[in-house]
């Protein structure tokens, strides 16, 4: 008897842990096949508009803001204040790859939707995020060390006719030698913001798309005022880099209206793709993951190298204690700001 209640217990026990796993798995896998749905679908539409036009106008003033202030003596590129501001939008950029993007890259490629092999035995997120910074660097210091060499081969000339052409060389060296030493330094600035803004176009796209695809209004209505002043800021950091490219005014244009009108876009595909989007699928998952990943990879290289770096190394900084003090305040000040309003987003 007690031989046949041991089988007896076993045998049931089995049964039971068959009858909740099953359903368990059942339901994981129906939740990874299913998509966002909610009977308010009218409202969802109409909060959507709604955010394409806030998120559009918050990018659009953000992104001007720094050509607009430049304008302002007291917030000049060369006064102090404006150190404080570019501190503040690196910390902006800073946590933007931390924190919202980089995890966002970790859920989608860790999500259970996804086969354990290999995605889930690898850190994928980290590991494409290492090779896009990598990435970053390499084409900055390539581009950089092209456009440098150039300069060396042109300038060579100009010592060959050194003694021919003695008096027209000191009539125009001064100012030649110091556009020749200027320009290496500016075109650094232009590959700057231009991978700068490729990283944030990409994070933009995407959650733009995710926005746009949402079918609850009670996922929308905190996004709309979240990413309204995520777009606003994050348009603060780039404009200050374009600004200080000293682009001709075309390309000014053309990279502040991509910026402005890159999450409404992702909104707008969102919006049409939203009947046959599923952001649970493999597919999906292993597309936004990568892409997410690559893009914070960009944004925390950039705001730690190129922006932090730059200007905390600059000698009116460090020669100045209190503007030192201010910037690394403000600094603190943009990464916590930006790092509550992922938890709002969130609520």
């Amino acid at each position: 008897m007690t031989k046949f209640q041991s089988l007896s217990s076993k045998f049931l026990a089995t049964i039971s842990l068959i009858l909740l796993v099953g359903p368990i798995s059942v339901s994981s896998k129906r939740k990874c096949e299913s998509k966002e749905e909610d009977p308010k679908t009218s409202d969802a539409l109409k909060y959507k508009l709604i955010g394409m036009a806030a998120i559009l106008l918050a990018s659009a003033l953000g992104v001007c803001l720094p050509f607009l202030i430049k304008k302002i003596p007291f917030l000049h590129p060369e006064k102090g204040a404006y150190f404080l501001i570019k501190a503040f939008a690196a910390g902006v950029i800073l946590a933007t790859g931390f924190i919202h993007v980089l995890p966002d890259a970790y859920e989608s490629l860790r999500s259970p939707c996804l086969s354990q092999n290999p995605w889930g035995k690898f850190p994928f997120a980290g590991f494409v995020a290492m090779l896009s910074a990598i990435g970053t660097l390499m084409m900055e210091a390539f581009a950089t060390g092209y456009q440098k060499r150039s300069e060396l081969r042109k300038a060579q000339p100009l010592d060959a006719n050194e003694g021919s052409d003695h008096e027209h060389a000191d009539h125009h060296g001064a100012g030649f030698v110091l556009e020749r030493l200027d320009s290496p330094q500016l075109i650094r600035q232009r590959i700057i913001s231009q991978i700068l803004e490729l990283g944030i176009l990409v994070h933009s796209v995407i959650i733009g798309v995710s926005l746009g695809a949402s079918g609850s209004p009670k996922t929308i209505k905190p996004l709309i005022t979240a990413l309204s002043f995520h777009q606003f800021f994050e348009g603060m950091g780039l404009g200050g880099c374009i600004s200080q490219a000293k682009f001709n005014c075309q390309t000014v244009t053309i990279m502040v209206v991509f910026f402005s009108l890159t999450t409404p876009t992702g909104v707008a595909v969102g919006i049409g793709i939203s009947n046959i989007y599923n952001k649970n699928s493999p597919t999906a998952l292993i597309v936004q993951g990568s892409l997410l990943a690559a893009s914070a990879g960009i944004l925390i290289y950039m705001a730690l190298v190129d922006l932090l770096a730059a200007d905390f190394m600059n000698p009116k900084m460090l020669s100045n204690f209190r503007l030192q003090l201010g910037a690394n305040f403000a600094l603190l000040l943009g990464a916590c700001f930006m790092s509550l309003l992922a938890r709002w987003g969130e609520s």
